[in-house]
């Protein structure tokens, strides 16, 4: 008989409070409308998922080693992927062994086991003010103290980390096209952020799902190729492939690696052994090498495209960063309006987008959006654009006449 009430269910209420439901899946459930256009998820474009290689890459696989991708593996990942990651971090400027790679289930895991080695509750843990939204809600399970660090268009001040890194326990930045800003950390502020975090006690955890998704040039290293020996780097690849696949990883010093392993093994024995192998026959065919030219194409054109019709339809006072890679676009309204507040009526006019604030930690900022042009064709992104800029023309036009919304503003259905 289930337990009928909280009494029965000790400890749970508390935990409760640490497990969040994340406002984009939330979204995505709503827009499976027909009728709303989803510049809410950051969902990679799926026509572009190279299916009849990965095909042709499974046959092979289970044409020539059956045996050995349908059987358990090792918890650390393959050992042939490990060297291709490894290899892959050499050219970027970190010297990590194939050793000091853990291959992951998709980069969220990755981030869930560094929360649960290195956060203790109450353990200060700095991330960039806005930051990733799934970084806060595997960190959050572990009660630390998360710490917001301010950021302008070149990166996290360095003023703020230097005040918070005294005994903070560890700091998550993105370092290349971050989400949900899509900055990148300039390189002289990424110098200066690195010789802090060097002289410091703290670990560096960085994360790079989008540093391959660059539409003109490539991005400059991330903090550890400038000499963070305490850090950790995640990749996956879930952008540059498929994400159901659902394989990432972790490299790091070999002290943590193999704490991380071990947490990993109480989690889920191992990442799938099949799709491992399927996606090192892919890497070995190269078609991540000849996929991306045409990837970086896609959204590029949509970037452009959601660029274009900002604006052209953003009424004055809305400003908005301007990606020089990745999926997403960061919108700033005028002081007084609230993003969440306004997204009821966003979908009823068929767009739908993720308040800002719910990527913040510390000072709110409901002023803030997030839309990403990484699933909708160039046209229909404009479309949606535009009605959202008609939207917000609406309401700062209310708010700064005082008048009381019509009826068909504030429907929600």
């Amino acid at each position: 008989m289930m337990p009928s009430s909280r009494s029965q269910l000790p400890g749970l209420a508390q935990r409760a409070e640490r497990l969040r439901s994340s406002a984009i899946r939330e979204l995505l459930h709503l827009t499976e409308r027909a009728d709303v256009v989803s510049l809410a998820g950051g969902l990679p474009d799926a026509a572009s998922f190279p299916a009849e290689a990965l095909r042709e890459a499974a046959d092979r696989v289970l044409r020539e080693r059956p045996r050995v991708a349908l059987q358990y593996g090792p918890t650390e990942g393959i050992a042939p992927l490990r060297e291709w990651v490894a290899a892959s971090l050499r050219k970027q400027g970190m010297d990590f062994t194939p050793a000091q790679v853990l291959i992951t289930s998709g980069s969220q895991q990755g981030l869930d086991l560094l929360g649960k080695v290195l956060i203790d509750p109450g353990s200060p843990v700095l991330v960039e003010r806005p930051s990733y939204l799934g970084a806060l809600q595997a960190f959050a399970l572990y009660g630390p103290r998360l710490v917001g660090i301010e950021a302008d268009d070149d990166g996290p001040l360095p003023e703020q980390l230097a005040a918070a890194l005294p005994g903070a326990r560890m700091a998550y930045l993105q370092p290349r096209f971050s989400n949900p800003a899509g900055r990148s950390i300039a390189p002289r502020r990424a110098d200066a952020l690195a010789a802090q975090l060097a002289a410091s006690s703290a670990w560096l955890v960085e994360d790079d799902p989008y540093g391959e998704l660059w539409f003109d040039t490539p991005p400059e290293p991330g903090l550890i190729a400038r000499g963070v020996a305490q850090g950790v780097h995640l990749g996956t690849f879930s952008k540059v492939l498929a994400p159901g696949l659902r394989l990432a990883w972790v490299a790091g010093p070999q002290v943590l690696i193999d704490k991380l392993a071990q947490a990993k093994q109480a989690a889920d024995l191992q990442t799938a052994s099949f799709n491992q192998w399927v996606l090192l026959q892919a890497l070995q065919a190269g078609v991540i090498e000849h996929g991306l030219p045409q990837l970086r194409q896609i959204y590029r054109t949509r970037r452009d495209a959601m660029l274009q019709a900002l604006a052209n339809h953003m009424p004055a006072g809305v400003s908005w960063t301007r990606p020089a890679g990745g999926l997403f676009v960061w919108l700033t309204l005028p002081a007084g309006m609230d993003a969440a507040n306004l997204l009821p009526q966003a979908v009823a006019r068929g767009v739908a987008y993720v308040p800002g604030a719910t990527f913040n930690v510390g000072a709110a900022a409901p002023n803030t959006l997030r839309l990403s042009f990484s699933n909708v064709e160039a046209t229909i992104l404009q479309d949606a654009v535009a009605r959202l800029g008609a939207l917000l023309s609406q309401a700062l036009e209310l708010e700064q006449t005082g008048a009381t919304p019509a009826p068909s503003l504030l429907r929600t259905t």
